[in-house]
């Protein structure tokens, strides 16, 4: 929590609060949720040449770097690669490089305020999933993807996105490769909260009141476990088992909520950025891919 939030929370709080210092505190409160922009070179030396690059048009006139390479094989499916939270396309390429190399085509971005994209007055979950159906869109108009799967793999808060983004474009979304996925943002909230030691009544409360407000959502309408039992793609759950900033049980929870799709939960050794077998972790995305493609 900034040092500088403590002090306006307590007044914001109060009942006596007035509107300009309240309004003075979701402006700051609304660029205060936008993360530290990591700037990681574009692509891995092996994918140098391979991968091209592309602005992808997304809400408010703003434009996504991103980049693509079509498919290596007729008939495979295109991936589509969310990061997470504060992270960039390339720090998902440990992944890309060998689904690439296996004949997927492949199309990653950096989401609004994040790496080499355009800023905005701030980042939250609901902007991830605008970017991702922006994504969808441009893929749409690319010759070398008609007729292509397009399947989703996000991690983390991109995870949530990437699911969202499933139930709203059924039609557009064959399949979804969810990693360290939360359950509810509203309770990845509060534990942020307990971690700053921050009481949860009032200023918690209030203040997790407030990011509902600025990103015009509620979080029990955005969480993941909300869309689980809408869902008939197949999806993938991915878990490290030592996890401490989503529990594994998040993933359980996601798994039991689905419905009308078939899921599979694989809780791996590893912690919330990778699996420590990343070349098994690769196999087991591979596998479940080309065995729904090939239920399709």
């Amino acid at each position: 929590m900034p040092d500088w939030l403590w002090p306006l929370l307590a007044l914001a709080a109060a009942p006596a609060a007035g509107r300009a210092l309240r309004a003075a505190l979701l402006n700051r409160l609304r660029r205060s949720l936008t993360p530290e922009r990591v700037r990681l070179p574009c692509a891995l030396p092996p994918a140098q040449g391979i991968l091209q690059p592309c602005r992808i048009a997304t809400v408010g006139g703003l434009s996504l770097a991103g980049w693509h390479s079509p498919p290596g094989r007729p008939g495979a499916p295109v991936l589509l690669f969310v990061h997470g939270w504060g992270g960039s396309a390339a720090q998902l390429l440990p992944l890309i490089a060998p689904l690439h190399a296996a004949g997927y085509g492949v199309l990653a971005w950096d989401a609004r305020c994040h790496g080499h994209s355009d800023d905005d007055s701030y980042s939250a979950l609901p902007r991830f999933a605008e970017d991702i159906e922006a994504a969808l869109d441009w893929l749409a108009g690319q010759d070398w993807a008609h007729g292509a799967p397009r399947w989703l793999i996000g991690h983390s808060v991109g995870a949530a996105a990437s699911l969202w983004t499933a139930r709203r474009r059924a039609g557009d979304v064959a399949g979804v490769v969810s990693l360290s996925a939360f359950a509810h943002p509203g309770e990845l909230m509060r534990r942020w909260l307990a971690s700053k030691r921050i009481p949860y009544w009032p200023l918690g409360r209030w203040l997790l009141a407030q990011i509902q407000h600025i990103i015009g959502h509620r979080f029990d309408d955005i969480a993941p476990l909300a869309h689980m039992p809408h869902l008939r793609c197949p999806v993938l759950l991915i878990h490290g088992e030592r996890d401490d900033t989503i529990p594994p049980d998040d993933a359980r929870r996601l798994q039991a909520a689905a419905r009308h799709t078939p899921t599979q939960l694989l809780c791996l050794p590893g912690d919330h950025e990778r699996a420590d077998d990343l070349p098994g972790c690769v196999a087991q995305i591979q596998h479940f891919i080309a065995a729904h493609s090939a239920a399709c």
